[in-house]
């Protein structure tokens, strides 16, 4: 069948007419246990009954107003963040490619405008996904990203993953920040452990250069805490956020501290519908969700119960899997076989999961998903890995 759309994603013939929690369900009525999420985006599910209300009641009043004027919902938005975090201010826009180029330019801004110095390097880490805007696939260094867009934006340099010393070795006098996921989500789930993110704070602060974090993916209470550096003792200078904040809804934010906000002055940057009235409505009440102790101690149990699961079936199925990776509800399955067949059965077994590189599976189920349907998707995943591997026999 012709379509309009321009063809750059490699879509699944299945559509699906409505989404109810953990589940997604077809016009036919065939129900799905959603383990992506949309990529990590609805934290709460689909058609999150509370959201619902609040999007209803705020869509009323007021859909969109110009960042010409006082947005209250925005200004409360960024208060809880604020309380929450690090940071001292934030800057709202609408997807996490969006907030990761803020953060680039905040990182120049603070020493070319405040510091007076023409420092604009970034380091990242090869492997690693920051977004598909010219800036961003220049910042991930992957050349499947870059091909076909060149000449790439000037100033990235990305050094292999888990190597101290190579990030270390790229600092130069033009260098402003190192940039990383504390997860990488898209470069195959590959946790960077506390102490290598300490020992990166504390290079940053020895060479007096900024540190990012590229929270997008693994934010949002995805590990287990708000944000995924709360686990560690150190704190970055600017983090970037989106999917999950807005449980569906688009929003991404940038936080950053007051010092390094100190570049970014009236027209230095700007968004036409970042931080609109209908959005952070909806972030504010998924931020008065899951921002509790309860909720995350909740989490934290599902997810310990899942991953120990997931470990068993593991060891059950060791010609399938490899290795289960990840932390709290952002973990990976590193298969042994190709994992599009892996894919492709649970799909046809009713559990949707997405692919990462390193020929890993993704699990991104609903932050507030029940036991129960944790459980089904552990009987999906016995009963797919044991035909495949009676197939495979």
């Amino acid at each position: 069948m012709y379509s309009s759309i321009l063809p750059t994603y490699n879509r699944v013939k299945l559509s699906f007419h409505s989404g109810k929690g953990s589940y997604l369900i077809t016009k036919k009525g065939r129900k799905y246990l959603d383990f992506t999420s949309g990529i990590a985006v609805t934290s709460l599910g689909h058609c999150n009954s509370y959201l619902i209300k609040v999007l209803n009641q705020q869509s009323k009043k007021l859909w969109h107003c110009s960042n010409a004027y006082e947005i209250p919902e925005q200004e409360k938005l960024a208060k809880k963040l604020v309380k929450l975090t690090f940071a001292d201010k934030v800057f709202f826009c609408n997807s996490g490619a969006e907030a990761v180029e803020a953060s680039i330019k905040m990182a120049r801004a603070y020493y070319q405008i405040k510091k007076k110095k023409n420092k604009y390097k970034i380091i990242t880490i090869k492997g690693s996904f920051h977004g598909r805007t010219l800036a961003t696939i220049a910042a991930s260094g992957q050349e499947k990203l870059i091909n076909g867009f060149r000449p790439i934006v000037d100033g990235f340099v990305s050094v292999p993953f888990g190597d101290h010393k190579a990030i270390e070795n790229a600092i130069d006098n033009k260098t402003a920040a190192i940039m990383i996921e504390p997860i990488m989500g898209e470069g195959g789930i590959k946790k960077v452990p506390r102490q290598c993110l300490e020992g990166l704070r504390k290079l940053c602060n020895k060479k007096k250069i900024l540190l990012i974090f590229d929270e997008v993916q693994c934010g949002m209470g995805r590990t287990g805490k708000l944000f995924n550096y709360q686990w560690s003792k150190i704190k970055p200078d600017i983090l970037a956020t989106a999917k999950g904040i807005g449980g569906g809804f688009p929003i991404g934010a940038c936080l950053v501290t007051k010092k390094i906000a100190q570049g970014m002055k009236f027209g230095s940057h700007g968004s036409t519908f970042g931080g609109n009235p209908l959005a952070c409505t909806v972030a504010n009440s998924v931020l008065d969700i899951i921002a509790k102790k309860k909720f995350f101690k909740e989490l934290n149990s599902k997810a310990n119960f899942l991953y120990n699961e997931l470990e068993k079936i593991k060891n059950e199925n060791l010609s399938i899997i490899e290795e289960i990776r990840g932390q709290c509800f952002l973990l990976g399955i590193k298969c042994k076989i190709k994992n599009l067949i892996l894919i492709k059965a649970l799909r046809k077994n009713g559990l949707l999961v997405v692919g990462a590189s390193e020929n890993v599976i993704r699990l991104l189920p609903p932050l507030n998903i029940k036991k129960t349907e944790i459980i089904e998707a552990i009987k999906i995943l016995k009963k797919t890995c044991t035909d495949l591997g009676l197939t495979k026999k």
